[in-house]
């Protein structure tokens, strides 16, 4: 057991800072993150050329250091050593808060190993802002991050968060956000969900709906800016929703979809399929060709 008390000296140790950046709008930054990068030896950065920018804004001139997932192994070693020697520093990563979905968190892993104090900063993060924004329940909620890219690691990833009662968050990025949403919707059923886009800047925007909704809301779109999902946990008594079509046929199946939701018949059918685990083509051949 190690208790660390953040501010008072350490025998010489340096302190790893924990410095979240603002995620799009420079009005984010806080008094306390600038003074901190203004005050400490060195700035690990994600993207250095990235941070470049944003410590020339508050000129800052502190010197950088790279620190990313594909340098991690080697350049953790030499931070750790720095701050053995007495050094400070503080870590950044391109926007938000380190060590959430980027390798800041095998550094405080390291340095807590070592002894070395971490104070982490509060301050921007795309998830709470929106879960908040979601209108869904913050009573309890899990982070989930980015799903894996392959279907079927994806899947059983979202199994294993089937019958939790939290909201869970995600991250996904543009371009498979529509595969994310329908595997979501496959494994957990039509639940309420709100997609979060370029959280802090101009465009902001929430689309706040069924899975149903927001699959049909993405396939119209030319997707751009990272996304942050927010999806509701389970109810007992929702268990027994995701199965309201068993009593109907396929071919009424399609036509709920048709007739109660608006979709055009290639939307029914897809919806269908997902619903009932089958094939499109299955599906298709049961209503175009067997009714």
């Amino acid at each position: 057991m190690h208790i660390q008390k953040s501010y008072i000296p350490h025998d010489g140790l340096g302190t790893l800072y924990i410095v979240p950046t603002p995620i799009g709008n420079l009005d984010d930054m806080t008094y306390r993150a600038v003074s901190v990068l203004h005050d400490v030896d060195r700035i690990a950065a994600e993207d250095t050329r990235n941070t470049k920018k944003l410590l020339n804004h508050f000129e800052i001139h502190t010197p950088l250091i790279s620190y990313h997932e594909h340098n991690k192994h080697t350049r953790g070693g030499q931070l750790i050593s720095s701050l053995i020697a007495g050094e400070s520093l503080a870590v950044v990563s391109d926007a938000g808060m380190p060590g959430i979905s980027d390798p800041g968190a095998d550094l405080v892993k390291s340095a807590q190993e070592e002894s070395i104090p971490v104070v982490v900063l509060p301050g921007s993060n795309a998830a709470l802002p929106a879960l908040i924004g979601s209108g869904l329940s913050t009573d309890k909620f899990y982070f989930c991050g980015f799903l894996p890219r392959k279907k079927k690691e994806r899947l059983a990833e979202l199994q294993t968060l089937e019958n939790d009662t939290a909201t869970l968050i995600f991250y996904e990025s543009p371009h498979r956000l529509k595969d994310m949403l329908a595997d979501t919707y496959e494994q957990l059923g039509n639940r309420q969900a709100a997609l979060a886009r370029e959280l802090t800047k101009k465009y902001e925007e929430y689309i706040r709906g069924s899975l149903q909704e927001l699959i049909s809301w993405a396939d119209e779109q030319e997707l751009r800016g990272e996304f942050c999902i927010v999806v509701e946990g389970t109810e007992e008594e929702r268990e027994t929703d995701r199965f309201w079509w068993s009593h109907l046929s396929t071919v009424e199946h399609v036509d709920y979809y048709i007739n109660e939701q608006g979709l055009k018949s290639k939307q029914a059918i897809k919806n269908t399929a997902v619903d009932r685990k089958m094939q499109k083509r299955d599906v298709y051949q049961a209503y175009h060709v067997e009714e």
